[in-house]
């Protein structure tokens, strides 16, 4: 088969003005719940999309890992390539692919570095080997071979036996506070749901239907 000639119909739902909320984030936890009760795997992978200084795009997926009025935030090494993007540019996009529920929500926003008090706090809620492997990786940066990023874990592993692992400096979160969010709804024959969520300089949430 061509790839060309793989399709299929979008059946499940559909979205219309009935279902949607004045505030787009209700909306958007609505959605993730309904997400995370049908077990569809990784439930807050999304695809964070940021922009370098020549102008080329970037794009990888990280966890969500809150959302609130306040916005989307994720963490991430503030050395890697998203975070010296952001700290370029911090027009940021998001995109969750829940293709399972034939659903997708796309968010553009700003990107806000995350304080030293509320990094310390979910960085101590990690994982100790996930703690550890934050600090091990020199993410985006070139390594010769895995052994000596597994070698410079096990060391660490060995030095923070016992007693509580310090929080890096160059590590913490982002949060993308929104102001334009988009809620796709496959439909059958390609006549999808879309609706987005655009805020105003007032401070509300202006909603339009888009063509699909």
């Amino acid at each position: 088969m061509a790839i060309s000639d793989i399709r299929r119909q979008y059946r499940l739902c559909t979205l219309d003005e009935s279902q949607l909320t004045d505030d787009p984030i209700v909306l958007f936890e609505r959605w993730l719940k309904d997400v995370i009760e049908a077990e569809v795997p990784d439930p807050t992978a999304m695809t964070v999309a940021t922009v370098a200084k020549n102008g080329q795009p970037s794009q990888r997926i990280v966890l969500l890992k809150d959302v609130s009025a306040e916005g989307f935030v994720f963490y991430t090494n503030y050395g890697s390539r998203k975070a010296q993007e952001l700290a370029d540019n911090p027009k940021v996009s998001l995109h969750f692919p829940w293709f399972f529920m034939e659903r997708q929500v796309r968010v553009s926003g700003v990107a806000h570095k995350m304080s030293v008090a509320e990094n310390a706090r979910y960085f101590l809620s990690r994982p100790k080997d996930s703690q550890l492997a934050a600090i091990a990786s020199h993410q985006s940066k070139p390594i010769a071979k895995r052994e000596l990023l597994m070698a410079q874990f096990s060391q660490l592993k060995e030095k923070f036996t016992k007693g509580e692992i310090p929080v890096p400096d160059f590590w913490g979160g982002f949060r993308i506070v929104p102001h334009q969010i988009e809620f796709w709804q496959g439909g059958e024959n390609r006549l999808h749901d879309r609706f987005e969520y655009n805020l105003s300089a007032s401070g509300d949430w202006q909603i339009q239907r888009l063509m699909p």
